[in-house]
């Protein structure tokens, strides 16, 4: 009976297809995860005493809707150094609690009832879903491995009709490992501009990429006042459990940001506000010591994935690799299962990221190279038995 009280638009969202292997790994002994999209470098140690000194200080009250001033003017300057990108402390940048918050509140903020919202897939989980959250209707495009998993500017063209609003995009990409290179993000920017369209650039892993430059995209010509820029402390600086992030818009959108942020949260945690600034001042060491670590990984498994035979094209950002599954003769979710049933080595399948998924893998090296080197011995054995 409790059916007819339940949201009809929330109850179309699926659950997520990465959790379910996550429960079926934890239930069993010895299993080698390249599941979880999460650094397994704990949170280096002067952001840790940071947050630690304080608590000690009794820093335990609200804070500015918008975050610690003192983080958000660190946050600007970070910006601004990294990027030459300026935006005001006061009313142009918003600490969120994570950049899954700043993604809502930049949905919400913008999207009227039926706005469309074009996302190139295979893309972050929660793209699709919380566009819909906020009222507005997830258009979907595919990118392929023979073009990097770039999204190019025709095929944005090609899905545009009157309601289209936004797009969506998340580079380096969770779960490709996917770069954007500046010709096609100008041609994006050109396109955008034409077509009088906001662009909600997810950069969560902007530090993570390897022998490429990574192009913001607020800092392309004319798209500072068109683009909503999200940003966190998650993956560059080992903070996943801090919960924390931040949004960075021109003021006029910003105001409407923050207004939904004040109602449903009031502020980010304290502590990890703090944390986070100690990140900025402190961590810079801690996050060219990680990515160097996750080159070697990287050039690992994606060397060894394609020396067993499932093609794995060159991640060049984030933590991930996605191989082609099609010599197992499998689909992604039948090849997912038994790998793990039989040899006790978890990935998620494509699937879980769009229909553009669909035959590939993502398997995370933001685990130990000596359980990468593992893992690559049992997925031989796999292959051998079922290529």
């Amino acid at each position: 009976m409790t059916h007819r009280f339940l949201s009809q638009r929330i109850s179309t969202v699926p659950p997520s297809g990465i959790r379910r292997f996550f429960d079926i790994a934890a239930t069993m002994e010895d299993v080698i995860s390249l599941g979880i999209g999460e650094p397994d470098f704990v949170t280096p140690a002067p952001i840790v005493q940071a947050a630690i000194a304080a608590l000690q200080r009794g820093e335990t009250h609200y804070t500015s809707n918008s975050g610690l001033l003192e983080l958000r003017q660190a946050i600007a300057e970070h910006l601004e150094r990294l990027y030459g990108l300026h935006y005001d402390p006061a009313d142009e940048i918003l600490v969120t609690v994570g950049v899954s918050e700043a993604l809502y509140l930049s949905l919400a903020a913008t999207l009227d009832p039926g706005d469309e919202v074009i996302i190139p897939e295979p893309c972050f989980v929660a793209y699709a879903p919380e566009v819909i959250f906020a009222g507005g209707r997830p258009v979907t495009i595919p990118t392929t491995a023979e073009e990097s998993f770039q999204v190019s500017a025709d095929a944005i063209a090609a899905a545009l009709t009157p309601r289209t609003k936004a797009l969506l995009i998340g580079y380096p990409s969770n779960p490709t490992g996917a770069i954007m290179e500046r010709e096609r993000l100008e041609q994006i920017a050109a396109l955008a501009e034409h077509n009088d369209l906001l662009v909600i650039s997810d950069e969560l892993y902007d530090r993570l990429v390897y022998g490429v430059e990574h192009v913001s995209f607020p800092t392309l010509p004319g798209m500072r006042e068109r683009t909503i820029l999200l940003q966190g402390f998650s993956k560059n600086y080992a903070m996943t459990g801090w919960r924390v992030g931040y949004v960075a818009a021109p003021a006029d959108m910003m105001e409407l940001i923050r207004r939904i942020h004040q109602y449903t949260i009031m502020s980010a945690p304290t502590v990890s506000q703090y944390a986070a600034l100690a990140a900025l001042r402190e961590g810079e060491p801690f996050v060219q010591s990680m990515v160097a670590e996750y080159d070697r990984r990287r050039r690992l498994i994606v060397d060894g994935l394609n020396e067993i035979g499932l093609h794995c094209f060159e991640p060049r950002g984030a933590f991930y690799a996605f191989p082609s599954v099609k010599i197992s003769g499998m689909d992604e979710v039948e090849f997912a299962e038994a790998l793990l049933r039989e040899e006790r080595v978890a990935c998620v399948p494509g699937s879980a990221f769009g229909e553009a998924g669909r035959g590939y893998v993502r398997c995370s090296y933001a685990t130990a190279y000596e359980k990468i080197e593992e893992a690559l011995e049992r997925i031989r054995r796999f292959v051998r038995r079922h290529g």
